[in-house]
């Protein structure tokens, strides 16, 4: 079956406080994807295929859109987004290279993983590059310079480690992980996943745990009212927010970051949605709302 990834027009996001954004996530009834997945970080020395990653921009450069043309004037004018598209389409062909054991700081875990899929075989590693192509549009018509932790410009990766190190090393001003899920079938709803206050080794998530919490509700209430889908009917409470302390992404973050996940790929109602390139419009629209709203208070 084939998929429709061109991102349509972008278009300005909408601000909502805190408050509004988890009343509109408690007052959803359950329905429509997401689920944890392991991805996310930065690491302390380079893997394989790293070097293909664009450089940071210095805040002496001109802010500039992948093109290379400079970025309109907008309300996120001199703020930094990293997106973090989950897994690699090229994590299938390197599952060695991605079974490596990484330091997340309070223990190890494996590189990546490959992700999931559609039952009809739609990698959840391209739905979350569609995503985010989609989301650093929207982002970056607001005047926000934009960065993602790859591009399927590597040939896997990068490893959780290194994706949050891009992230803290961009200082970013907040940090996206774009996922699916892979749970049961009947199994739906989206849910955020924030950073656990964790501490030891190389972790320690207490000056984010507050801001990322900030991020995740704005998000979630945005996500609820511009995709229609109703928060997770498995994970969270039907709050679409869950706190773990297991993902080297969120652990090894200096800067606030938070992990969505969409919808649960596994589900035939929420695949119908993550299918779509109309629904996936939306759900960028409702991430980039929810940053921009979070970027702003």
């Amino acid at each position: 079956m084939p998929y429709d990834d061109s991102p349509p027009p972008s278009r300005r996001a909408r601000p909502l406080t805190v408050a509004a954004a988890l009343a509109a996530v408690c007052l959803t009834a359950a329905g429509c994807g997401g689920g944890p997945e392991a991805d996310g970080a930065g690491a302390d020395s380079p893997r394989p295929g790293a070097d293909a990653a664009s450089p940071t921009p210095t805040p002496s450069e001109p802010a500039a859109s992948p093109s290379g043309k400079p970025l309109p004037k907008g309300p996120l004018t001199g703020r930094t987004v990293v997106i973090d598209p989950g897994h690699n389409p090229g994590n299938r062909d390197h599952t060695r290279e991605i079974n490596e054991q990484v330091d997340i700081g309070t223990g190890r875990k494996e590189c990546d993983t490959t992700g999931t899929s559609t039952n009809d075989g739609y990698a959840e590693a391209r739905f979350t590059l569609d995503v985010s192509h989609r989301l650093r549009t929207l982002l970056e018509a607001e005047g926000a310079r934009v960065r993602l932790t790859h591009d399927a410009d590597r040939p896997f990766g990068p490893c959780i480690d290194e994706r949050a190190r891009i992230g803290n090393e961009a200082k970013a001003d907040a940090v996206v992980s774009v996922h699916a899920d892979g749970s049961a079938v009947g199994n739906r709803g989206f849910h955020v996943i924030l950073p656990a206050g964790v501490k030891g080794g190389g972790a320690d998530t207490s000056k984010i745990v507050k801001s990322s919490a900030d991020l995740g509700a704005r998000i979630a209430g945005h996500f609820v009212r511009t995709t229609g889908s109703a928060p997770s009917n498995y994970i969270g409470g039907n709050t679409g927010l869950d706190t773990r302390n297991d993902l080297g992404g969120l652990n090894l973050s200096t800067v606030p970051k938070v992990f969505v996940e969409c919808g649960n790929m596994r589900d035939p109602e929420d695949a119908a949605l993550l299918t779509s390139a109309s629904w996936r419009q939306k759900a960028a629209q409702g991430l980039a709302d929810g940053i921009s709203s979070y970027l702003k208070g």
